[in-house]
């Protein structure tokens, strides 16, 4: 009952501990089912199983540009207007416009083109600077409340999932590495298969070993599979 489990890949090797577990939890197998090697087995497994899927990062980054893409979108749309308005200078309140186009130009009019972390630091200070309460009465003026609630509102979003996401990746980050994992699995379930190789003459254990051996031929068909598969596309 050989096998080379490096050759296995992720998913194999998850799938060929799982059975064996399953196997040797059966109630079939009493000389195994409390043995301290197999309860070591699984908890080996059950880390491995958790992170084996999981990404390097927590996966929320679509997220992030997403609420990234509103919030320039918000940002774009009242620097636009403004930037239009100031320029009529037959319209009343045109100096408003341009007095609160210029905090635009302050903090930055290509902001949105900006790292996260530099656009964020930016928006914070303009919007700080439009909510007073001169400006608050300029942007009532020109009916632009309803725009500049709106870009704060974008701003808030993308901090709070930006902030998600920087936690969901630092504790990723925290986690044991799968292939770290992975090692302590392959180390554990040779130990496993080796143990029922050495019983395998012993009555009790005659029968675990036939069917733990099966696992192990199903196991290696499907390393043999995929290079099958690889031959193939390569031809």
């Amino acid at each position: 009952m050989k096998i080379t489990l490096s050759k296995l890949s992720t998913r194999d090797l998850a799938t060929f501990s799982q059975r064996i577990i399953n196997s040797s939890e059966s109630g079939n197998f009493p000389v195994i089912s409390n043995h301290p090697l197999l309860t070591e087995f699984k908890a080996i497994y059950a880390d491995y199983d958790e992170v084996y899927t999981k990404q390097i990062y927590s996966g929320k980054g679509v997220n992030v540009a997403d609420a990234d893409k509103e919030r320039d979108n918000a940002f774009r749309v009242l620097k636009n207007f403004l930037n239009a308005y100031r320029k009529m200078t037959t319209l009343s309140n045109y100096q408003f416009a341009e007095d609160l186009y210029l905090i635009f130009k302050l903090y930055g009019l290509d902001m949105d083109k900006e790292s996260y972390s530099t656009q964020t630091a930016q928006m914070k200070k303009l919007i700080e600077d439009l909510e007073k309460s001169e400006n608050i009465q300029k942007l009532n003026a020109l009916s632009l409340s309803p725009a500049f609630n709106e870009m704060k509102s974008k701003q808030n979003i993308f901090e709070q999932i930006f902030s998600e996401q920087a936690n969901a990746n630092a504790n990723l980050r925290q986690m044991k590495s799968a292939s770290g994992i992975r090692r302590d699995l392959e180390k554990i379930l040779k130990s496993f298969l080796n143990l029922i190789t050495a019983m395998k003459d012993i009555t009790d254990w005659k029968l675990l070993y036939a069917d733990i051996n099966e696992l192990v031929k199903a196991a290696k068909n499907s390393t043999n599979t995929g290079r099958e598969k690889n031959n193939v596309s390569q031809n």
